[in-house]
C-alpha cells in the first residue's frame, strides 16, 4: 500500500502587481521555509502549475511540519536526499517527506546525533556551504557524499529515502506508476499494451493464439 501524503494544504501566498497579475511569493523553484509554530520547523513551498503532482494535490502550496530537527537539519536532509536521488522535475514537496520521516526517526538521544554529527560534517566539508545549492556544484555535492558514504547519517537518510520518496501517491503520480492492478481487474486491460518507449515486437515474437 502506498504511504499516506502527510503534506498539509495551505494558502497559496501571492503578490498582487499590475494589472491585478498575482503571482507566487514564492518561486515553484525554490522552496520557502519558516518557523511556523514554536518549536517546529515547517518546510513548504509551491507545486508547479499544471504537473501531475499539482493536479492531484488539492492545492499549489503545501507544508511538512517538523518537531525534532532544526531549520538546517532540515535543509540539510532535504539537499543530502537530493544529492542521493537526483530527479530534476521532481519537486521538494516529495524529498520533504523523506526529512520528515528522519524527523520522525528523531526521537532518541542516539538518532539526534547521528543527525546532528552527520550534518556538521557534510558542512564542514562543504566549507560552510552545504546548503547553499546556488554556490556549492552539484559535482562538488555529489564528491562530498560519495567520500562520506558510510557515514552514519548517510546511510540513514540514503535508506530513509528508499520508501519516502518512492512509495508514496506524490512520486507515483510524476513517474506515472498506477499502482497495483489486482484490485482493478489485473493489468490485461489496464496498461498491457500502453508501452510507448520501446517499438512493439515483430508478430513471429510471440506464440501462436490457441
Amino acid at each position: 500500500m502506498p504511504k499516506a501524503i502527510p503534506i498539509a494544504v495551505v494558502a497559496a501566498e501571492t503578490f498582487t502587481g499590475p494589472a491585478d497579475d498575482a503571482i507566487p511569493a514564492v518561486s515553484s523553484a525554490r522552496v520557502s521555509r519558516r518557523r511556523f509554530l514554536q518549536g517546529s520547523v515547517v518546510l513548504s513551498g509551491l507545486l508547479v502549475a499544471g504537473t501531475p503532482i499539482a493536479l492531484l494535490a488539492p492545492s499549489r502550496a503545501w507544508a511538512v511540519e517538523l518537531t525534532h530537527i532544526d531549520q538546517k537539519q532540515a535543509d540539510a536532509i532535504m539537499v543530502l536526499a537530493r544529492t542521493l536521488y537526483p530527479h530534476k522535475t521532481l519537486p521538494d514537496a516529495v524529498y520533504a517527506l523523506a526529512a520528515k520521516d528522519v524527523d520522525a526517526k528523531a526521537t532518541d538521544p542516539k538518532t539526534i546525533e547521528v543527525i546532528k554529527t552527520g550534518v556538521a560534517k557534510l558542512n564542514d566539508a562543504a566549507s560552510g556551504k552545504w546548503n547553499d545549492t546556488a554556490s556549492l556544484p552539484d559535482a562538488q555535492r555529489t564528491a562530498i557524499v560519495e567520500a562520506n558514504q558510510n557515514d552514519p547519517f548517510v546511510q540513514l537518510v540514503r535508506g530513509q529515502c528508499i520508501t519516502s520518496l518512492y512509495n508514496n501517491e506524490l512520486a507515483f503520480a510524476h513517474f506515472g506508476y498506477e499502482g497495483e492492478a489486482f484490485s482493478k481487474g489485473g493489468y490485461v486491460y489496464r496498461g498491457f499494451n500502453d508501452l510507448t518507449w520501446l517499438p512493439n515486437p515483430p508478430a513471429d515474437a510471440s506464440p501462436p493464439v490457441a
